[in-house]
């Protein structure tokens, strides 16, 4: 058997392997463990769905990740895992992020720590080598590693408002750097064998985070998944490279954008519109992006395959930018995966303003005429909802 066959063939049983496993914890974890994570209380705005349901997503994440350390070990070279700082960084980064955000979800943890523990792991994979390479100066890197690391670690924890979205959103940027380590035929490398395990267990986890959803990934999810993600993001695409061995700050921002598209978009869209109304961003609303497409008429399924369609052609806009195919005209591509973001992100933005303008339109023809008291009170009502 040749060693192209060899690989296939473990890496097909490996990661089917991973999914069957990820549905078998999570039918687990479902029967048994039915209270974490359970925060809706009257009157309080955290979930889009009102139904009560179970934050447990996360655990079979971690649990799959160690057990994608432990297969490496085996199979490949144990010796490459513990003695190399930027795993052994990932590993413990990603433990503290799953820690912290397990606390989270039981007992409902201060910002303050929250935003503590985000900023340690930032610095422990920047320290440990997993930082950006943007500046000569590597102080200057180490500091945007940090802030990247947080930034992406409450990104994915905002973008978990609705059933299948964060989940989905997460499995086509594992998707993206899986993608990557086949092209440059790093079939035995450590992180090829950690991202088929992650993305076995995402697929785990959708089929019970699907509309209508009977789990959700929890803080312990959304911190976790923050920490693999912006792995992903330094590696792979902040320090992303041509086939040829290039790599310039075109290249970086268009493989950046094209595969964080809708993290880096929602997130933007939802600062703003808070900032505007002197809100604190990282308090939850229903005001994201997904939100305001239901608000525009669609379901939660399609809300969630819109987003689907939106990550498959980030995607693909990636493997054109960093494959041979990028190489025949690397500026247009780069402008090209640029522009897809600025267009993506500009509609969605437009359509939180549309809905605002709408929403207080209606408001305005329905408050009695003349009642100049009633309009402002119940246009500040609809802005409070964050609708």
């Amino acid at each position: 058997m040749s060693s192209e066959v060899y690989h296939i063939t473990l890496y097909t049983f490996f990661f089917f392997g991973m999914t069957a496993f990820a549905l078998l914890i999570n039918s687990i974890l479902l029967r048994f463990v039915k209270t974490l994570g359970t925060k809706n209380q009257p009157g309080a705005v955290v979930r889009w769905s009102s139904e009560t349901k179970p934050a447990i997503g996360g655990l079979a994440f971690f649990i799959l990740f160690l057990i994608s350390f432990w297969v490496y070990s085996i199979v490949f070279d144990a010796n490459q895992v513990f003695n190399s700082a930027p795993i052994l960084g990932l590993l413990i980064a990603s433990t503290m992020g799953f820690v912290m955000g397990l606390t989270d979800d039981a007992y409902n943890t201060r910002p303050y720590l929250k935003l503590t523990v985000q900023i340690l792991c930032g610095v422990i994979l920047a320290l440990t080598g997993s930082h950006i390479e943007l500046f000569e100066e590597n102080i200057f890197n180490q500091i945007l590693t940090v802030v990247w690391v947080v930034g992406i670690m409450n990104s994915i924890n905002m973008l978990d408002n609705m059933d299948g979205i964060a989940a989905s959103v997460s499995g086509f940027i594992i998707l993206a750097a899986v993608c990557g380590n086949l092209f440059a035929g790093n079939w035995a490398s450590f992180d090829f064998v950690l991202l088929l395990g992650m993305l076995g267990s995402i697929i785990g986890f959708l089929f019970f985070n699907w509309n209508p959803s009977s789990m959700y990934m929890g803080d312990t999810g959304s911190q976790f998944l923050g920490i693999i993600l912006a792995y992903i993001g330094i590696h792979y695409c902040w320090n992303a490279s041509s086939p040829d061995g290039t790599s310039s700050l075109l290249i970086s921002l268009g493989a950046l954008l094209s595969v964080f598209i809708l993290p880096l978009a929602d997130t933007t869209t939802v600062t703003i519109n808070r900032l505007r109304k002197g809100q604190s961003p990282f308090v939850g609303g229903k005001d994201h992006t997904t939100h305001n497409l239901y608000y525009l008429g669609f379901s939660d399924r399609q809300v969630a395959l819109i987003f689907i369609v939106i990550s498959a052609i980030g995607l693909l806009a990636y493997l054109v930018l960093t494959s041979s195919w990028g190489l025949l005209n690397p500026i247009v591509a780069g402008i090209s995966a640029i522009s897809f973001f600025v267009a993506v992100f500009s509609v969605l933005f437009g359509i939180t303003e549309y809905n605002k303008r709408k929403n207080v339109a209606d408001i305005r023809e329905e408050s009695p005429e003349g009642d100049e008291q009633g309009k402002p009170q119940k246009i500040r009502e609809f802005d409070e909802q964050s609708v």
